[in-house]
């Protein structure tokens, strides 16, 4: 198959963040598809471009064999404010339909685009209409939802338009692919989505990373490496610093523990760093360290160098629904997890027995379980190897993304390429 895919993050080769599409990009061109990708210039959680992209607005990029892609222009305003972020949307559904209509001249058999943000949907709607094409809506977070829920939209007129768009795509997508089935469950449910429209492709995890580095370095040379202390407790967070993630609550637990042992180790780039780093030096804590986003292979020795992975989000209706990517990286590195985030990722952490469960903002909390590991190392230990293989038998990401493109392929009647690769397993929290 030919894919044609609208994502305004597919990152960069070296970028820091979620790379769940380069992988997916990469496995499919493996076996024998081809991947045109429409993407923003500007990086979502740093608000930086690279600097062969200043003063244009298309550029077609040989990304690697097999994978073109068209970036187009974005706002840098994106991290500034909430006009900013939407500044930065609506560009890119110009730019993007423009880039598509002029650069996106093959031959697709259908379109995927990959919310949030939900206005990339726009650009999807046009290039369906002008190219005569099926289109894929995936759904990584349930906007605008999310938005409303964490106080990010207020706005009643944007918040119409974008109930209505919402409508709309799910309306005219061929298929809509869910990253959990909770989200499945709530578009059939409260949207009225028909079941047979939709599929269940999740996040991952990747091996290749992981285990590359498991077998190649120690905790306390990658401790050296890094720079970081090798006689505290880690405990690590990897990712955003937005408005949804509330990482205040990190700062709030570690006033509570200054005196133990403990580093919390915030890695990553966001709207809040600045102000939680200032927070941080006027409460003087030691305890807490900020480092910037890394690209994901870097990031990976950060999780290896920690004792424990976290997983946090702002407490909302609509975070029940969600599988933190980073909950998986976690997991294939043999990390146990503090798990600030109600819902299925709660039930996922059950089922794994692979962490601590803690209620979302709630410091003491979240100080409690890093103490309870610091006086339970063997606990560590046995909920990294519970979720090692948990996330081995269910969320292996060459297994999925092979069977999301033979799912695709079959749908749209175009011959499945052959793979030997094994159906994952089906032992993880389900839909009611």
């Amino acid at each position: 198959m030919h894919i044609l895919l609208i994502h305004q993050y597919f990152q960069e080769t070296d970028d820091p963040g979620g790379m769940r599409w380069n992988a997916m990009a990469k496995l499919w061109v493996e076996q024998g598809h081809t991947i045109t990708v429409i993407a923003g210039m500007t990086h979502y959680a740093k608000g930086t471009r690279n600097p062969k992209y200043n003063n244009k607005y298309v550029v077609v990029d040989d990304f690697a064999p097999g994978i073109k892609v068209i970036r187009t222009h974005v706002s840098r305003s994106y991290n500034n404010n909430f006009r900013g972020r939407m500044n930065a949307y609506f560009a890119f559904v110009f730019s993007g339909t423009i880039g598509g209509l002029l650069k996106a001249k093959d031959k697709y058999d259908c379109i995927i685009v990959s919310s949030p943000p939900l206005t990339a949907g726009i650009t999807a709607l046009i290039l369906k209409f002008f190219k005569r094409l099926p289109f894929v809506f995936e759904i990584r977070d349930l906007w605008p939802e999310s938005a409303i829920d964490t106080g990010v939209l207020t706005n009643k007129t944007i918040i119409k338009f974008a109930l209505l768009l919402e409508r709309r795509l799910y309306k005219s997508a061929s298929l809509i692919n869910v990253l959990t089935p909770a989200m499945k469950n709530s578009l059939i449910t409260k949207k009225g989505v028909a079941e047979n429209k939709i599929i269940y492709f999740p996040n991952a995890a990747d091996f290749e990373l992981s285990e590359h580095l498991i077998t190649n370095a120690t905790t306390n040379s990658l401790r050296k490496e890094l720079d970081l202390p090798t006689d505290k407790l880690i405990v690590c967070y990897v990712g955003a610093h937005g408005v949804a993630n509330h990482l205040i609550q990190i700062l709030d637990a570690a006033v509570l523990i200054k005196n133990e042992p403990i580093i919390f180790l915030l890695l990553g780039d966001g709207m809040q760093k600045a102000t939680l780093q200032e927070i941080a030096t006027q409460r003087n804590l030691s305890n807490v360290v900020f480092r910037p986003a890394v690209p994901k292979g870097e990031a990976m020795k950060y999780i290896l160098a920690s004792d424990i992975g976290m997983s946090i989000l702002k407490k909302a209706e609509t975070f029940k629904t969600v599988f933190s990517n980073k909950t998986f990286d976690y997991m294939a590195c043999k990390k146990p997890i503090i798990l600030g985030i109600d819902g299925v990722s709660r039930e996922l952490l059950a089922t794994a027995d692979a962490g601590i469960y803690v209620e979302p903002e709630n410091p003491e909390a979240l100080a409690n379980a890093a103490i309870h590991y610091l006086h339970n190392r063997e606990l560590i230990f046995t909920h990294g190897e519970n979720g090692y293989r948990f996330v081995k038998a269910n969320f292996d990401r060459t297994i999925l993304a092979t069977n999301y493109i033979q799912t695709l392929s079959n749908f749209f009647d175009k011959k499945p390429v052959q793979s030997t690769v094994q159906k994952a397993s089906t032992n993880v929290p389900q839909a009611d």
